[in-house]
């Protein structure tokens, strides 16, 4: 697997005496990531220390994590484990969103605890492609398009993912030849999720019927739009100084629509660290809050966002508890 030493010089994701916080599963592409990064361990200085969050969905989920520890133990690596319990899992919204949101805080948590410098991620080439479909199908611009990123600050906290210019048959292939086998999640052949839909049925039949390269492809439309948004997002950035929460509406209606759809995710960003959940009709009704509603009109978004129009200025902020919150200080883009 050239790729995985290539992605990692390509993106500068490690340098020499690295603390790298390794996020198993015990699935084929966390397993594959722990042994590469094990087997630079002693050339590069390493420290390794592997974390796995046991989504308690499936009975067999404690033999995951039993499964993970094993393998610490043999590599002689220390390993955090927690285990989400039924109250924790019933909630309201997305399952999906809700687990995501779960393993980020626990990463981010566990990695600080160890004081690690990066959070190591499995995700793969497919999982590039899958993600730009399921975007796309959701609905989303330039910032969706742009796919995972192989390094990002995600609220203080470095995740890297060496293996995304990788195939995820090429992991099978590395795991296959030295006859490993790692844990199956059953519910990684459910089609509740989305993703799963999308891995199972739309992208064979694309293969099939239109490209058989549909996964590079993807892929490759993912890198490219990611250099276009960055540059578009850095232009965004420097077309109006000053707090980001607060826009002069004499300015902002100047801007090219590109140019103010990008201020407005930004704004948005500042508050929640992400655009996540904010769809093209949410930035619709900004605009329209913008150009045609009277001053004093809010428009509420997902997470207890709002934005408020006034006589000078557009103004974002969070309810809290019956109050509202004004962010003075900004949250940098991610």
């Amino acid at each position: 697997m050239d790729k995985f030493i290539e992605t990692i010089n390509k993106y500068s994701l490690i340098q020499k005496g690295d603390k790298i916080l390794v996020a198993v599963s015990g699935g084929p592409d966390s397993l594959a990531l722990l042994l590469k990064l094990f087997s630079l361990k002693s050339k590069l200085g390493l420290t390794l220390h592997i974390a796995h969050l046991d989504h308690g969905l499936r009975k067999d989920s404690q033999a995951d994590a039993l499964f993970v520890k094993r393998w610490g133990q043999k590599l002689s690596l220390p390993v955090t484990i927690k285990q989400l319990v039924g109250q924790q899992i019933k909630q309201k919204g997305s399952l999906e969103e809700f687990f995501r949101e779960e393993r980020l805080k626990f990463f981010i948590q566990t990695a600080k605890t160890i004081k690690a410098d990066k959070i190591a991620l499995g995700h793969n080439l497919d999982d590039q492609a899958e993600t730009v479909l399921m975007r796309l199908l959701r609905g989303t611009g330039l910032s969706g398009l742009s796919g995972i990123s192989a390094r990002r600050v995600i609220r203080g906290a470095v995740f890297i993912r060496p293996f995304l210019e990788t195939t995820r048959c090429q992991i099978d292939r590395f795991l296959k030849n030295r006859g490993i086998k790692p844990r199956v999640d059953s519910t990684n052949q459910e089609d509740i999720f989305l993703r799963n839909k999308i891995r199972h049925h739309l992208i064979p039949l694309l293969k099939h019927k239109y490209n058989i390269n549909i996964l590079k492809v993807l892929a490759n439309l993912a890198q490219s739009v990611s250099y276009d948004y960055e540059y578009l997002d850095q232009a965004a950035k420097r077309s109006l100084k000053g707090n980001p929460l607060r826009l002069d509406l004499k300015k902002i209606v100047k801007l090219h629509p590109a140019i103010l759809r990008l201020k407005l995710r930004q704004g948005i960003s500042c508050i929640q660290g992400d655009t996540r959940r904010i769809s093209f009709q949410h930035i619709k009704e900004l605009e329209d809050l913008i150009f045609a509603r009277p001053s004093g009109s809010i428009v509420d978004l997902p997470k207890g966002i709002s934005v408020k129009k006034s006589h000078k200025i557009l103004i974002f902020f969070k309810k809290q508890r019956g109050r509202f919150s004004f962010f003075k200080r900004t949250v940098p883009l991610i």
